[in-house]
């Protein structure tokens, strides 16, 4: 993927890593386009960010997602790459829980949002002559949180389903990336942004651009951080590292 001279759209970009990557990309040429579900917030993001362009959008909304899909499409006919970022990460107790609310909505936000709005999009994208999706998983696509099983889970299927979109589209112009953060210092779960073993989100969007620029036709960035989870199976510690990352968490 070429850093600038893009038009990009990025799901989830109000906060957290959506809005830190939707700034840095916006700050190298490209015009970028977000996507939150309160109005209020992204008035306060557009009044603050000049150029950039807010549309809400309730990602579990299969509708709104098609009126979007429509809507930046008129807007911006040059629109050439999807980051499919919104996501929710929710601590569920499999044995008290009352019910799968929770898991619903967490495959409702993580894998059929992405999966729905890479369909709507995807005739327009293939039209242009740079076109790009960008999954955003995570480490524990690799390596499940146990604390959040369906979060850990739909991550998972979004690694299995960029690796299938990557081939049936591999005749075509279209470059498809998967990007798995580590843990960031964001707000995805509370108390998120001041966790000490988080990555901070500045170093994490600043390596991966770092990883783009050196690699532009990359189909995995993965910083540093994500490497044990990523390659714990291949490495033969999956056992030692999931232990790890459960016990830390109690």
């Amino acid at each position: 993927m070429q850093s600038n001279g893009n038009t990009i759209l990025v799901t989830g970009g109000s906060s957290g890593i959506g809005l830190a990557l939707a700034l840095a990309l916006q700050a190298r040429g490209n015009t970028v386009l977000v996507t939150g579900r309160r109005q209020a917030q992204l008035n306060a993001l557009t009044a603050a960010h000049p150029g950039l362009h807010a549309y809400p959008l309730d990602i579990t909304d299969p509708a709104a997602i098609t009126a979007l899909a429509r809507q930046v499409t008129a807007d911006h006919p040059a629109l050439n790459v999807l980051i499919n970022n919104a996501g929710i990460m929710v601590a569920e107790d499999l044995l008290t829980m009352p019910d799968t609310a929770t898991a619903e909505a967490t495959v409702e936000t993580n894998l059929l949002g992405p999966i729905r709005l890479t369909h709507a999009l995807l005739p327009h994208l293939l039209r242009q002559a740079r076109p790009v999706v960008v999954n955003v998983t995570s480490g524990l696509a690799s390596v499940p949180l146990a604390a959040t099983p369906t979060y850990s889970a739909t991550k998972a299927a979004m690694h299995s389903y960029t690796q299938s979109l990557r081939w049936q589209l591999r005749h075509t112009a279209a470059q498809v990336i998967e990007l798995a953060p580590p843990q960031v210092a964001t707000e995805l779960m509370p108390g998120g942004s001041t966790r000490p073993t988080a990555m901070p989100l500045d170093e994490f969007i600043h390596e991966t651009l770092a990883l783009l620029d050196a690699q532009p036709g990359a189909t995995e960035l993965l910083v540093e951080r994500v490497l044990p989870l990523r390659r714990a199976g291949a490495s033969g510690t999956y056992d030692a590292v999931f232990q790890a990352l459960n016990s830390r968490q109690g």
